[in-house]
């Protein structure tokens, strides 16, 4: 055989191989299971956001998506094991307002979120809502600020820990205000929202989904929406802006990630099938029914909510005198 024969003969060889169905040819994405990693404990709003819209992806998808909790130091854990894992498309981070915030809230997070991760869309939003106990008489957040006024430093707030989302919202709030309050910090939202029902606490900023079944229950009283509108699980609710504060819109967020590095073709593929499950009417119906908004997004677009958290978790961090960890 002439060296050019054999040159010829091995391109060819070379050109079937990579026909589909040919031997050695990579199978179609996907072919097996899919990872998705949530760094939070099961039961949070983020593991029953992800649970709301991973059945309708696997159907999409044709493949099993397989939830896996992997919670600890405020998201860190999970997160950093999704920046190590192959990039192949079979490993997903949910990522959300706290995965960004811990760029500034933390010197050595062990991830970079903007280099380490590619973010492919955003699944929800959620308002965050100013509540108090039903027993403490205040009705609107004037009657709030004004009891700090008159008691400086003497109420305290709740919130899931030092330099959680509600902690720097709160901080927030009270620097616009021009008021004072005691931050008591606790493990999770939930046992914040569980101590100020016990009259623990003065309030707190939980995220709609926490704060609302206690409003409902008649246990605590919203006194506000902490976004730029009305939420329509409590029109009756005004904003912090029709009470009196202007500047002051928290809004949390959580979408799906993926590994840096993922081919384009992939990334596409998720983002559709994110948006087509966001649009089957059981999972807008789960996702609404704890005062979320579903609501994708191009990986442009969710792109660059994660990189303005991470300036505006900055910008809180200095109000409240925090430095990284």
């Amino acid at each position: 055989m002439t060296r050019r024969t054999f040159v010829q003969q091995a391109a060819a060889l070379a050109s079937v191989a990579a026909l589909p169905g040919a031997a050695g040819a990579q199978p179609a994405w996907p072919s097996r299971p899919i990872r998705w990693i949530v760094p939070f404990l099961p039961g949070t709003a983020p593991d029953m956001t992800v649970r709301a819209v991973a059945e309708p992806l696997s159907e999409i998808l044709g493949q099993p998506v397989v939830i896996d909790n992997k919670a600890g130091a405020a998201g860190n854990i999970g997160a950093q094991q999704a920046a190590r894992a192959q990039p192949d498309g079979y490993t997903w981070v949910y990522s959300a307002t706290p995965m960004a915030g811990n760029m500034r809230m933390y010197k050595a997070p062990g991830y970079d979120v903007m280099s380490d991760f590619i973010h492919v869309s955003r699944l929800a939003s959620s308002d965050v809502l100013l509540v108090v106990s039903a027993e403490s008489g205040m009705r609107t957040t004037k009657d709030l600020i004004d009891r700090m006024r008159q008691q400086p430093g003497k109420l305290n707030y709740g919130s899931g820990g030092v330099g959680s989302p509600n902690h720097l919202g709160a901080e927030l709030l009270l620097s616009v205000a021009g008021v004072q309050a005691v931050h008591v910090p606790y493990k999770g939202t939930v046992d914040a929202v569980n101590a100020l029902i016990g009259r623990q606490l003065d309030f707190a900023l939980p995220i709609f989904s926490v704060g609302l079944p206690h409003v409902a229950s008649g246990r605590l009283t919203a006194l506000a929406v902490a976004g730029p509108r009305r939420n329509a699980k409590l029109p009756d609710v005004p904003t912090l802006a029709e009470g009196g504060i202007e500047g002051v819109s928290l809004l949390s967020f959580g979408g799906l990630s993926v590994p840096a590095r993922i081919p384009a073709p992939i990334v596409a593929r998720i983002n559709a099938a994110v948006r087509e499950a966001l649009q089957r009417p059981a999972v807008h119906a789960r996702l609404t029914a704890g005062g979320g908004t579903p609501s994708w997004s191009s990986v442009e677009d969710y792109t660059q909510q994660v990189r303005a958290q991470i300036a505006d978790t900055e910008k809180m961090m200095k109000l409240a005198r925090l430095e990284p960890q």
